[in-house]
């Protein structure tokens, strides 16, 4: 059954990230949380307008024409980390969908106009202990994206108070891989960088940092605590 999809309001699903243990996006396709151009010139308007309204609007739509009413009484984490709910002919569109949808949704708001942020409170203490330090911490995680092969996200995520930097396939996540608590993702398909770096991946996850919203993600790291 397909369900109409409408606009949301992603900035209120990140409010107040400390008093929810997850980010969950829902079943609808959410507003961008700043204009098209605000990202400029790390990530320019015209490929952000496709990858919002062209890209993450397709798997909104795709997800949503497996999803039963009594599917949605569910979280859409929940879901991603046990589909057995959803029909099993229908699983593989669902997880490939559902997981554009939610990183897409999380990728919005973790990146911010106000440009070269850096980790605050525990998160940051964290990340020196665990990684020798934040500069260490970003030269892996940017190795691990260009090391990447094909499509796929760049996760920070953490498991038992552990950090872990992966590489996923496609649209799959930490929820989907059981594998811990998304933190920190990067898209690296081509659509979401080409327009304007072609076939740099490196320069694009370089320049990507300069927007990433470290005040939300440090605060999510406090609730997830």
């Amino acid at each position: 059954m397909y369900f109409k999809t409408y606009l949301i309001d992603i900035t209120k699903l990140a409010a107040k990230p400390e008093e929810n243990e997850d980010f969950d996006c829902g079943f609808e396709l959410p507003k961008l949380p700043y204009p098209f151009g605000a990202l400029e010139p790390v990530i320019d308007a015209t490929t952000m307008r496709l990858h919002h309204g062209k890209h993450h609007k397709k798997y909104v739509e795709k997800m949503n024409e497996v999803l039963t009413e009594n599917n949605k009484k569910k979280s859409l984490i929940e879901l991603l980390m046990d589909s057995s709910s959803i029909a099993k002919k229908s699983q593989e569109q669902f997880l490939n969908n559902a997981g554009g949808h939610f990183n897409h949704s999380y990728f919005w708001i973790t990146m911010s106009p106000e440009m070269n942020q850096k980790p605050s409170g525990k998160l940051a203490e964290d990340i020196d202990k665990q990684f020798g330090s934040f500069d260490k911490f970003k030269k892996e995680f940017i190795e691990t994206g260009v090391k990447h092969f094909g499509s796929g996200w760049v996760w920070l995520c953490v498991n038992d108070g552990k950090f872990k930097v992966q590489g996923f396939l496609n649209q799959s996540n930490p929820y989907i891989e059981k594998c811990g608590h998304p933190l920190l993702g990067c898209d690296i398909w081509e659509h979401a960088y080409y327009l304007k770096y072609q076939n740099n991946r490196e320069k694009y996850i370089t320049s990507w940092f300069k927007v990433i919203n470290w005040e939300f993600i440090s605060k999510r790291y406090e609730g997830l605590k």
